[in-house]
Formats: C-alpha cells, structure tokens, sequence
C-alpha cells in the first residue's frame, strides 16, 4: 500500500476517471488474524439466545425401583400392567422417554464481554486485509475481473431506484464472477436447521460500504435483494460482516464517500479519530516481519561473529572458556582476582615454622587476655 498512496475512483461505466483519493491511514494497520478470530468468536457469541429443556422433562411419571431380588437393574420402572410401558426404565439419561444429563439451562453464560479496544483494532484490521488482492483470492471472492483493490465507486453512481440497476453496476466494475459464483453454491443445508429456518446455505459476495449522511439510507434497500450481497453504513463497520466465519479478505466496494470518511471514523496513528474517543490506530510492532530476511540481510550479518560451514551446517563459532582455568577470562568476570591471588602467594611465602610460631604467640596472647 505504501507503494501506491492513492486510490482511483471508479464510475458508474466501471472505467477509472480523473478523480482519485489519498489511500486512508486504517489499510496501513496490522493485519492480525489472531485478535480478529478471538474478538469474531465473541461477537458471535453475543447474538445466542438462551434456549433449555422443560424442568419437568423425563420426570412426568410414577416410576419407583424394584429393588433388589428379581434379577433385574435397579432402575425405576413404571407401575402398572396391561401396556407395553408398563415395566420399563424410566427418569435416567439411558432410558427411554428419561431425562437427559445435565439439563440445559436459560441461566447458562451466554454472553462474551469483549473489550473495546480489541474489537478497534480487529475491525481495523479487517479493513486493511480488505485492500490485498491474494486474501481476497485466498478467502474464495473471485476477483480477477476488478480493475482495482480496494474497489472505490463514485457516490453518483449509485443513484439507483431498481435492483436490476444495481445488478447492472456491480457487473460494469468487475464484481459480477463474484455474484455468480454466490448463486450457483446456493445448497440444502445437511442438518436439523432445515426445519428451523436455515434451510439453504449460500457463499458470501461483496460487501457494499456507503456513507448514509451522504449516499443516503436507499441505497441499502437496492443492494438487499441481490443474492450474497450485503450493505453496511460506514460509521458502524461490523467485524462479523468484514470478516465472515473469523476469516480476512472480505470483498468491499466502497462509496467515495464512504472512502472520504474513513480518516474522520479511524484517524491515524498520530492523530486520534474524531468519532471513537481516544482511538489511534494501531501501529505494527516488528516493521519487517520476515525474520530470516532479517537476520540475513548485510548489516546485521556484517556485525556477526565469525561462522563455520555453510547453508544449514553454518554455525557461529563462540568459544566458551572456563574462567577456573583461564586467568584472564576470570579476571574480566572479576577484577579482584588479581588482589586476591598476589595476598595468596604473600602468605605462601612464609615459612612453616614461622606460621607456626605466629599461632603459638597468637593463643598465647588470647588466653593471657
């Protein structure tokens, strides 16, 4: 992105025009699948409704145990006769019409508090992914047709009142291999959801980004019955929406405008956002993420100790020495050693009778005192 600072905006033809916008500030931040994952899973998380099994289930009989002596479980059994119900097991989780294990509960935590800041900077990122290419190609959107990523269409082009105008300009810019491909994976869903509502499964296409201040709240309603597309209001980006599943690249068209307000929403990583109080945008840690590049580049080779062999048998040669046994490495580690060792020499100059006749008098001294 540094490579390209702006951004040609696209007309309703889906050729360039004159015009263009400085790339905003948010498609340089980190794009960090990590925290995207964690802060996506919580939201999700956040749309559950409490859902549990009846108190009374598996318990709406008059079942008792037989006890002991007759050869069969001590489970409890219905009373009666004459029915085939009468006899069986009854109220355990390995019974027939028996409750299950650990009944369900409506108090249960459904809910994920997610802090804020985290959930800044994951919808941050999920923006910045938006603007590469071989993500948006890596997460399925076929995008070879677009002329450019990201995508910024004039706000005057989307001055529709039918469907199938909108239809129109998302094929004239390039987006309409993405809405087919949308269309031909619609499936029937493989499960119990088919009776609950979900009962057809379908790809995501692009997501269209407009400024409802400027573009107007119309545009959404033209966009909505377009199979796979979606439309979301600038100022409440939603992480959910940029990042389906936890997974980065989502395909977007951007207004103009909506692409004009993208420093007031963000702002940089020195100015704050005029909208989100105390917001800067995050700022990479490490500039240059590929380590072996790193190491191996010339400066930091050039300061190296010297190395032994080559390719994957290259090794540096660091000579370790025993400071017990080299004086001099003993005197870099301690100073003092020198002192000490002429103080040890001293006395070992003195004679062994001499030694002995200074303890004497010493004991001597002592016991006279």
């Amino acid at each position: 992105m540094t490579s390209r600072p702006t951004v040609t905006i696209i007309g309703a033809d889906g050729k360039g025009s004159n015009k263009s916008h400085p790339l905003p500030a948010v498609f340089l931040a980190p794009i960090r699948p990590d925290i995207v994952q964690i802060v996506h899973t919580g939201m999700a998380k956040n749309k559950r409704q409490p859902y549990a099994v009846s108190e009374k289930a598996g318990h709406q009989t008059s079942a008792e145990s037989w006890g002991t002596g007759r050869a069969v479980a001590r489970i409890p059994r219905v009373s009666g006769s004459g029915t085939h119900r009468a006899g069986q097991a009854a109220f355990g989780n390995m019974c027939r019409s028996g409750r299950m294990f650990a009944p369900t509960k409506v108090w249960r935590k459904w809910h994920q508090k997610i802090n804020l800041g985290q959930k800044r900077f994951a919808t941050a990122s999920a923006v910045a992914a938006s603007s590469n290419a071989a993500l948006l190609m890596a997460r399925g959107h076929n995008v070879s047709a677009v002329p450019e990523v990201p995508l910024v269409i004039s706000s005057t082009a989307f001055s529709l009142t039918k469907t199938a105008g909108a239809v129109k300009l998302l094929r004239a810019v390039g987006a309409g291999p993405d809405i087919d491909k949308v269309k031909k994976s619609k499936k029937l869903r493989a499960g119990r959801g088919k009776s609950r509502g979900r009962r057809f499964r379908q790809r995501r296409g692009p997501l269209v980004v407009y400024d409802a201040e400027e573009d107007g709240l119309e545009l959404a309603r033209n966009f909505r019955n377009i199979p796979g597309v979606e439309s979301c209001p600038v100022h409440s980006l939603n992480l959910l929406q940029l990042a389906p599943g936890g997974h980065l690249g989502r395909f977007i068209i951007w207004t103009s405008a909506a692409f004009a307000a993208l420093d007031k929403v963000y702002g940089s990583t020195t100015e704050p956002s005029l909208l989100k109080k105390d917001f800067l945008l995050p700022s990479a840690v490490v500039k240059q993420p590929d380590l072996n590049k790193l190491i191996n580049s010339s400066e930091i080779q050039a300061v190296l100790r010297p190395t032994k062999g080559s390719g994957i048998h290259k090794r540096t040669i660091v000579q370790k020495k025993n400071p017990l046994r080299n004086h001099h490495v003993m005197l870099r580690l301690n100073p003092y050693t020198a002192q000490y060792a002429k103080d040890k020499l001293g006395q070992a100059k003195i004679p062994l009778e001499k030694k002995n006749k200074l303890n004497e008098d010493f004991v001597t001294t002592f016991k006279s005192d």
